[in-house]
């Protein structure tokens, strides 16, 4: 089986980190894995994206055109992505930032504040972590334990003390139903 996802928002939101995150996951269940970020030269402020594909078998491609699941923190990706998900695909935005309605009924769309959810709880800048641990409980697609092996293995030891906040912020995500 193979799911691919997009991740995609404004540069600074940890696009990249949290589509890290999901491939060191699956690095840690010993499952296939690519990760393709794309970025302009404007990096923070400007547009980011990144595609995930996790498969039990040897993946042939790290474009994803047709996701399974995405992510979207800024309505310009959101409507960038948007209709290319798959029918019965899953869509998470964070709907502190993103204010677009769905149109299609042929997809999942699960819509929170992850912002302020994350700035409630002293979080700051951890939304992309909450849409995270949402979408991994929705989909199931990766044990705590695991996300908790990736956030040691992404995090370098100098910043070590951010594990204990993403962690925080993946948890609080899962809590959302």
């Amino acid at each position: 089986m193979t799911t691919e996802i997009i991740l995609a928002g404004f540069g600074g939101q940890g696009i990249l980190f949290a589509g890290k995150i999901l491939a060191y996951c699956a690095l840690m269940d010993n499952r296939e894995i690519s990760w393709l970020p794309s970025y302009g030269p404007e990096m923070r402020g400007g547009t980011a994206n990144c595609s995930v594909c996790i498969s039990d078998e040897p993946i042939g491609s790290p474009v994803v055109t047709n996701p399974d699941c995405l992510i979207a923190m800024n309505s310009p990706s959101y409507k960038k992505f948007i209709q290319a998900v798959k029918p019965n695909g899953l869509v998470l935005l964070d709907n502190s930032i993103v204010d677009e309605v769905c149109e299609r009924k042929d997809i999942t769309e699960i819509s929170l504040p992850a912002t302020d959810l994350a700035t409630n709880a002293g979080l700051n800048g951890a939304a992309n972590m909450v849409l995270l641990g949402r979408m991994l409980a929705e989909t199931k697609m990766f044990s705590l334990e695991t996300v908790q092996k990736a956030m040691e293995k992404c995090i370098p030891p100098k910043r070590a003390h951010l594990i204990a906040a993403n962690m925080k912020a993946i948890e609080l995500g899962m809590a959302q139903k």
